[in-house]
C-alpha cells in the first residue's frame, strides 16, 4: 500500500502539471543546448591532435561499441561548426554548452606544447557564437582524456590534479577573454565508476572497489585546483564563473519505510554524493554513511584500511565551496529498495558497497535507451533535494533529453512530450525557490552515443551519418523547443505550421 501511495502521488502531480500552459519562464532564464567534443567533432587526427582514450578504445577494441562505430568523423563539427552555430540561431538559443578536446589543444597531454591548429579551431567556433549573441558555456573535460596521460595512469595517478590544472590554465589563457561560463568536469560518476570500476566507459580499467574511489578523490582535487586557478588568477580580469557538472538522477524510496529511505540515500551518495558532497556540503569530504559502509566492508574483506581514501582536513577546507554553480545533468528517476530487486555484484565494488535494488514502474514511458524513462516530477524532486541539502546553490541544468531509435524520423512526438513534461518540472522547481538559472537540452544534434554508437539519437536536429556532408535536419521537437525559447511559455497545443526552419530577426 505504501508503494501504491507514493506512485499515486507522483502520477497525480504529473497529470496536474501537464495541463498547465500559462506559467512563464523568467526573461533572464537561459535556454540552450549541449554537445560534447568526441561525440560531434570528428577530425580525430586532424593537424597535430593526438589520440584520446576513446580513439584508442574504439580503434583497438571496436566490438565493445554496439554497432562497432567510432567518433572519427561523428557529426564532423570540425568542418561544419558554422552550420552548428546556424542551428543555434534557428532555435534562438541564449547559450550553447560544448566541450574542449584536451588532446586537440595539448597533443602531448602535458602543457609543454600547445597546438596552434587546435586553439584556432575553438577560437573560430567561439567567435562564431559570440558574433550572433550566443553565450558559450565551455566544459573543459567530457571524457576524452589524452591516451598519453592514460598510459601514465590517468585519473588515478597522484599527479593528475597538477596535469589538469596546467591544462585548465592554458584554456583560460586562450579563451577566457570571451568565455565567461566554465565547467571543469562532465559527470564524474561516468568517468570514475564506469571508466575505472567497470568496463562500461573508456578506459575500461575495471579496478572494482578501488579505482572509482581513487579516481573520485583525484577528480575532486583536480576540480578544486582548476577552480581556484580561475578564481584567483583569471576571474579578476576576465569576470567569469566556474562550476562542475554532476549527473543527478533522482533516486526515490520505493516505499516510505526507513529501510528504503536509507537505501535511497546511500544510492544517492554512491551515484553523485561522492562528487557533490566534498564541494557543496557544509562539512566537506566524502559522504559520511557511505564512507562508514566502505570502511567496514573493507575490514571484512581483509583490507588493512578502507578502500576509500580520506580527505585530510586541509584538503576538505580547500575543496569545500570550490564552485560558483552546480551543473546538473538530469534525465530520469529510479525507485530504490533495500530488500527487493537486489543483484549479485562483484566483491569488492562500488555497486556492492551501495547494495540497493532498483525498480522502474511498467507504465513509465520508455526511450530508446535502456536506462531512460519519462518519470513524473523528476527534475523538481532532484533539484529541491539539492536546494535543501546544499543551501540552495546556483544551478544550471546542463543536460536533459530523450533518445529515439535511428529510424524514428523527424516526427518525434515522444521527445516533445518528454521535453514539455521536463520543462513543467523545471517551472515547479522555480516555484519551489530553486536557484535555477538555465536549461540546456541534450542534444543540439544526433551524435556518437558512447558505447551505444549511433544506435540511439538524442538530437533536436537529425544528422545523416551516411552523407559525407553530415546534413543536419530539424526534427519536430526543434520547432517546439524554439517556440518555448521564444515565448517563455510551454504551449501543449502548439503544432509547427511547417517543417521549414528559419532564423528569426535578432538571431
Amino acid at each position: 500500500m505504501k508503494q501504491f501511495v507514493i506512485l499515486s502521488l507522483l502520477l497525480v502531480g504529473y497529470n496536474a502539471r501537464t495541463t498547465k500552459q500559462e506559467r512563464r519562464f523568467p526573461d533572464d532564464f537561459v535556454f540552450g543546448a549541449a554537445t560534447a567534443s568526441y561525440q560531434i567533432e570528428g577530425g580525430w587526427n586532424a593537424d597535430d591532435k593526438s589520440e584520446s582514450i576513446w580513439d584508442h578504445m574504439t580503434h583497438n577494441k571496436p566490438t565493445v561499441i554496439k554497432d562497432q562505430s567510432n567518433g572519427d568523423i561523428a557529426a564532423d563539427t570540425y568542418n561544419n561548426y558554422k552550420r552548428d552555430v546556424e542551428m543555434m540561431r534557428e532555435l534562438g538559443l541564449d547559450a550553447y554548452r560544448f566541450s574542449l578536446s584536451w588532446s586537440r589543444i595539448l597533443p602531448n597531454g602535458l602543457a609543454n606544447k600547445v597546438s596552434e591548429a587546435g586553439v584556432a579551431f575553438y577560437n573560430n567556433y567561439i567567435d562564431e557564437m559570440i558574433k550572433y549573441g550566443i553565450t558559450p558555456m565551455v566544459t573543459l573535460y567530457h571524457w576524452d582524456l589524452p591516451q598519453k596521460l592514460q598510459e601514465l595512469g590517468g585519473f588515478v595517478n597522484p599527479l593528475f590534479p597538477e596535469w589538469y590544472e596546467d591544462y585548465a590554465r592554458v584554456v583560460y589563457e586562450q579563451f577566457g577573454d570571451r568565455v565567461k561560463h566554465w565547467i571543469t568536469f562532465n559527470e564524474p560518476r561516468e568517468i570514475c565508476y564506469e571508466g575505472y570500476d567497470t568496463t562500461t566507459k573508456a578506459p575500461q580499467l575495471n579496478a572494482t572497489g578501488i579505482g572509482a574511489y581513487l579516481c573520485a578523490k583525484n577528480l575532486v582535487m583536480a576540480h578544486a585546483r582548476a577552480y581556484y586557478a580561475y578564481k584567483n588568477d583569471f576571474a579578476p580580469s576576465q569576470g567569469g564563473v566556474c562550476g562542475i557538472t554532476i549527473s543527478v538522477a533522482w533516486f526515490e524510496p520505493k516505499t516510505d519505510s526507513e529501510e528504503d529511505q536509507f537505501a535511497a540515500e546511500i544510492k544517492r551518495q554512491g551515484e553523485w554524493g561522492l562528487y557533490a558532497e566534498p564541494i557543496f556540503s557544509k562539512d566537506g569530504g566524502f559522504p559520511k554513511e557511505l564512507s562508514e559502509i566502505v570502511a567496514q566492508k573493507s575490514i571484512e574483506q581483509g583490507y588493512p584500511r578502507s578502500r576509500m581514501p580520506e580527505f585530510t582536513d586541509e584538503e576538505k577546507a580547500f575543496v569545500k565551496g570550490a564552485a560558483d554553480f552546480f551543473g546538473v545533468n538530469h534525465y530520469t528517476t529510479v525507485l530504490i529498495s533495500a530488500t527487493e530487486n537486489l543483484n549479485e555484484h562483484v566483491v569488492p565494488s562500488l555497486s556492492d558497497d551501495v547494495g540497493t535494488g532498483n525498480y522502474v514502474p511498467d507504465d513509465w514511458p520508455k526511450s530508446a535507451s535502456s536506462w531512460l524513462y519519462q518519470a513524473p516530477n523528476s527534475i523538481h524532486n532532484a533539484l529541491t533535494h539539492l536546494k535543501n541539502k546544499y543551501n540552495n546553490p546556483v544551478i544550471y541544468i546542463t543536460e536533459n533529453g530523450w533518445s529515439t531509435s535511428p529510424d524514428a524520423g523527424l516526427v518525434d512526438d515522444d521527445r516533445i512530450r518528454y521535453y514539455r513534461a521536463a520543462l513543467e518540472s523545471v517551472l515547479d522547481a522555480l516555484d519551489a525557490g530553486v536557484n535555477l538559472r538555465g536549461y540546456m537540452a541534450w542534444s543540439l544534434m544526433d551524435n556518437f552515443e558512447w558505447m551505444e554508437g549511433y544506435t540511439e539519437r538524442f538530437g533536436l536536429y537529425q544528422v545523416d551519418f551516411e552523407d559525407p556532408a553530415r546534413t543536419r535536419t530539424p526534427r519536430k521537437s526543434a520547432f517546439v523547443y524554439k517556440q518555448i525559447v521564444k515565448t517563455r511559455v510551454i504551449d501543449h497545443e502548439y503544432e509547427p505550421s511547417s517543417m521549414t526552419m528559419t532564423i528569426d530577426e535578432g538571431h
